[in-house]
């Protein structure tokens, strides 16, 4: 199996060497990552400038192309230029801090499995909370147990997955624990909406964004119930927005001009 392995923390980021060493059980990994951080960037792309990128090496060990890109144009670049064979699986991660609820929209991990979905093949995305000390390899281990288990189990299919995984289950991975793992939907209530204002010292406002207020407690369980109790999640996603149902009921309105 041929792996493209991108991020959006950059080529040098811990949780991306400790899921390039454990996807290595898996196949033949190929690492194309942002030449620097591209944290929240989405799935913005490069057209207007070149996309500038260099082969990075340790001593003799290659540690992959950086790209001075997004991490959709990591995927995208590594699938069509960069990638001496045809690509089976795209995963993207592992990143700093959680990427559950609306945050997936914002996300350059997600946008970067995003990307690979477009070209038809599996990909994943795999994020663990922010933490000081946060336990990648542990981490690292839960993500490819949970990929392997699910390309055995979708078959045929080419979906998209989002995996997040709490610092609570992989602590209690690395004492020997088992997480429980669900697959639950994303969480999609507003939340982090709130700014502080303060004046520089000229005098101009500006404006410091939040986490505040929370999202709003729900009747169901979504990624952000589920790992706020310490859950590993697992989000199948889709990258076609049309809601169908309503596109369905719009034939009858007979819309013109």
């Amino acid at each position: 199996m041929n792996i493209l392995l991108a991020n959006d923390d950059g080529i040098y980021a811990p949780g991306l060497h400790a899921l390039r060493h454990a996807l290595e059980r898996l196949g033949d990994v190929l690492v194309v990552a942002p030449a620097n951080e591209q944290s929240g960037v989405g799935h913005s792309i490069t057209y207007l400038t070149p996309l500038t990128c260099k082969e990075i090496f340790e001593g003799d060990f290659f540690r992959g192309w950086a790209v001075e890109g997004s991490p959709a144009d990591c995927v995208k670049l590594g699938i069509a230029e960069l990638a001496s064979k045809p690509i089976d699986l795209i995963v993207s991660g592992i990143n700093g801090g959680l990427n559950a609820g609306i945050n997936v929209l914002y996300s350059g991990t997600v946008a970067a499995a995003i990307e690979g979905a477009f070209f038809r093949l599996p990909s994943i995305a795999v994020s663990l909370e922010h933490d000081p000390h946060a336990d990648f390899e542990a981490a690292a281990e839960i993500a490819v147990a949970l990929i392997r288990q699910i390309l055995e189990s979708q078959g045929e299919r080419k979906d998209l997955y989002n995996i997040n995984i709490p610092t609570a289950a992989a602590e209690q991975y690395r004492r020997g624990g088992v997480p429980e793992v669900l697959c639950v939907p994303m969480g999609v209530e507003r939340y982090g909406e709130h700014y502080i204002k303060r004046q520089d010292p000229k005098g101009r406002n500006y404006y410091w964004s939040t986490n505040d207020p929370p999202p709003r407690p729900t009747d169901h369980e979504t990624d952000l119930t589920a790992l706020a109790k310490g859950h590993v999640t697992i989000t199948p996603l889709q990258f076609d927005m049309t809601k169908q149902e309503l596109l369905g009921e719009m034939q009858s309105w007979k819309i013109q001009l």
